[in-house]
């Protein structure tokens, strides 16, 4: 039974429902409640309570639009249609596939009709989006418009059959709608044998959603009995199409109920960060391709069975516990303390809209709060609490939302919440079963997304089953698998103390903690004492002495020629009174010097400091002045550049050559320099104020050295 289904029956016995204290309160004067209807009712709680939050809409019917004039868009075709007007990249990430199988023996005539029917009887299929001014407007063909319906014909092989069958699914989901020119709904038929066929239904999102997408499976088995039977179809006539729902919409929503409605949202969102900053795997480019990746996730049932009982005993519901969960992983994941997760609701709060095809569903920006010190239990509850009110508040579409908090726009992202939840409870139909014929339902692949991260769960009797779907420009599959283990732990800390503090409750299962804690965390050995940066380079001099160490502009160097340059060097600052620790600058353009300066300036055992030329006056003498070098080595070409600085010069280019007449080409010794002692200085950028001097040793040099030449 759907939730639907529950209401009309607890409607017929008397049964009343009502809300209290956030729960759900049961009236049943006459006894009528048997342990079916129970247990039903206990399965659709969550969604009863959701249902019972929306406001009524008062009890007079909706009245019909004015078809002779200008059709409005509703404020979520609006906003569909502006994105499909900035990107058209974003056309697939609104697609709502259905891939039917059909087994059996089919009549093509009868589906022809029955497809004809759906169409005829639904407005919004037929619907197309004309802008006049920059305006968009709904422009609805006659209702002999009729489908048009591509028919094709696998190879006779199961093998190929199949690939036919993946090969169609996949050209018809990278297919765009024309919003303009129609049609927003277009099927493909497959003939994979005389017995087998698969049908796609794909619409666009602007004229339906995923519970539509139920009412329009539910019909069309309707519609095809009916034509092949040659009875009536026996659905009821639809009280009023997606236009009046529009139409209503735009007159209703103005006034103290959309005052009171915008207050809400402005201070349920007030201080909530613009981008939830979850660690990326990619930077986020500037704008999404919007290609998506999905990731399994079951909830096993014992777990799914302690959660269920822990929202019995907070007065919660299924979604609630899962929400506060979802919000406090992402809270850690981001660190930051409040985020935003966007969930949808069915939108569909009036009867006569239940039945209809179209784009009712709303998105709600739920704001949470992880506190320092809050439990568990704090933590639902306080969910719990912005849930009641959220749902109170539905009515205001999403779009108004984001105009009234008025976030920074950015094509990047979703305004608002880039991570969403979504509890599955649309009506679901199995295997439908037809004169000769059985149609059911096939999976489609995930493979476009809206938000950066998803998560959908669904209640599959004893456990919960669902996925991640995660934006792949931003992510890739292994940290969205970490996140679902992530998930799963806390899930069990939930059920396991809910006393608990929450930022307290463990992320990591054990191997994932094994991995962190102590495989990413293993020391390697200790390298000799005499490991020093030049050392290193002096080991492959001494193997490969002979072999070409560099080429520029025509100028080429052995390793021995080059260490021996940098000996001459050494020994002239060892002359200078150099010390272990000591800075000496290095200002030169990259080339033969310049090697030959950060060699000889680590043999000699200072630290190097390099100043590049092409930074401001200012930025290099307070550099010189921060260091204060044993003297800065510098080329003629350059010497020009550097400002005025109070300690001894040498050009490299010029002075050394001259100098090295009298200076040896062995090595030098320097009592006491350890890998402990300052190998080089380097400044940061200064984004924060002033350039800060970063120390860098001997032996950090050489362990990442080691580390890169490993991988």
């Amino acid at each position: 039974m759907s939730m639907l289904d529950v209401l009309e029956a607890c409607r017929e016995r008397g049964i009343q429902l009502a809300l209290k204290n956030g729960g759900l309160l049961l009236r049943d004067p006459q006894g009528k409640l048997d342990p079916a209807l129970r247990e039903q009712l206990a399965q659709h709680k969550a969604d009863i309570i959701q249902w019972l939050s929306m406001p009524s809409g008062g009890d007079a019917p909706m009245p019909l639009a004015p078809r002779d004039g200008h059709l409005p868009l509703s404020f979520a075709q609006q906003r569909l249609w502006l994105v499909s007007a900035l990107d058209t990249g974003a056309d697939r990430a609104y697609h709502l596939p259905a891939a039917l199988r059909l087994t059996g023996r089919l009549d093509r005539a009868a589906l022809k009709q029955a497809l004809d029917g759906l169409v005829a009887r639904h407005e919004s299929l037929r619907t197309r989006f004309v802008a006049e001014g920059g305006v968009p407007r709904q422009v609805v063909a006659p209702a002999d418009a009729g489908f048009a319906l591509r028919e094709e014909e696998a190879a006779e092989q199961d093998a190929a059959a199949q690939g036919a069958v993946e090969r169609m699914i996949a050209d018809e989901l990278a297919t765009s709608f024309d919003l303009a020119n129609g049609p927003m709904i277009r099927g493909r038929l497959l003939q994979v044998s005389s017995q087998e066929h698969v049908l796609v239904l794909n619409q666009h999102h602007i004229v339906s959603d995923g519970w539509s997408n139920a009412v329009m499976v539910r019909e069309l088995a309707a519609l095809y009995r009916a034509a092949c039977l040659g009875e009536p179809d026996g659905l009821p006539p639809l009280p009023i199409q997606y236009a009046d729902y529009a139409h209503w919409q735009r007159q209703t929503l103005q006034g103290p109920l959309l005052a009171q409605q915008l207050d809400f949202w402005r201070g349920h969102l007030a201080g909530a960060p613009e981008l939830l900053e979850l660690p990326l795997d990619r930077p986020r480019p500037p704008m999404p391709s919007h290609a998506g990746g999905q990731w399994s996730l079951t909830v096993p049932a014992p777990l799914a069975e302690g959660l269920r009982a822990l929202a019995q005993r907070r007065g919660a519901t299924l979604y609630m516990v899962l929400m506060a969960a979802w919000s406090l992983l992402l809270s850690r994941l981001s660190g930051q303390s409040t985020v935003v997760v966007a969930t949808p609701v069915a939108g569909r709060n009036r009867r006569e809209l239940e039945g209809l095809i179209g784009f009712f569903v709303n998105t709600l920006a739920f704001c949470t709060r992880v506190e320092e010190g809050q439990t568990v239990t704090q933590l639902i509850e306080a969910v719990r609490r912005e849930t009641l009110a959220a749902f109170a508040h539905q009515e205001l579409p999403f779009e108004q939302v984001v105009e009234a908090v008025r976030p920074a726009r950015s094509l990047s992202h979703v305004p608002l919440a880039q991570a969403s939840f979504t509890w599955h409870n649309e009506p679901e139909g199995g295997a439908v079963d037809l004169p000769q014929l059985s149609l059911a339902a096939m999976p489609l692949p995930q493979q476009t997304t809206q938000f950066d991260l998803s998560l959908h769960l669904g209640d599959a009797g004893q456990s919960l089953e669902g996925m991640l779907v995660y934006a792949s420009d931003l992510f890739d599959e292994a940290t969205i698998a970490r996140w679902g283990r992530c998930l799963l732990q806390v899930l069990e800390g939930f059920v396991a103390d809910e006393a608990q503090e929450a930022l307290r409750v463990p992320l990591l299962a054990d191997a994932d903690y094994r991995q962190v804690v102590e495989d990413f965390n293993v020391v390697a050995p200790a390298q000799p004492a005499s490991w020093l940066a030049h050392a290193c380079f002096e080991g492959w001099v001494d193997a490969h002495g002979d072999a070409t160490a560099l080429e520029f502009e025509g100028e080429s160097l052995s390793y021995a020629e080059l260490d021996a340059r940098a000996n001459r060097l050494a020994h002239y600052l060892l002359a200078q009174g150099a010390q272990p620790d000591d800075r000496v600058a290095l200002c030169v353009e990259r080339g033969v010097e310049y090697l030959v300066g950060v060699l000889g300036i680590l043999k000699a055992g200072c630290a190097y400091v390099p100043l590049d030329p092409e930074y401001p006056a200012a930025r290099l003498s307070y550099m010189v002045k921060d260091s204060a070098p044993l003297l800065v080595l510098t080329q003629s070409s350059v010497a020009e550049q550097l400002p005025a600085v109070d300690v001894p010069v040498l050009r490299l280019d010029v002075d050394l050559p001259v100098l090295a007449r009298r200076l040896p080409a062995m090595r030098p010794e320097v009592p006491g320099l350890r890998p402990s002692h300052l190998a080089y200085l380097i400044y940061t950028s200064g984004s924060t104020g002033e350039p800060k001097a970063v120390m860098v040793e001997h032996r950090q040099l050489c362990h990442l050295s080691a580390a890169q030449s490993a991988v």
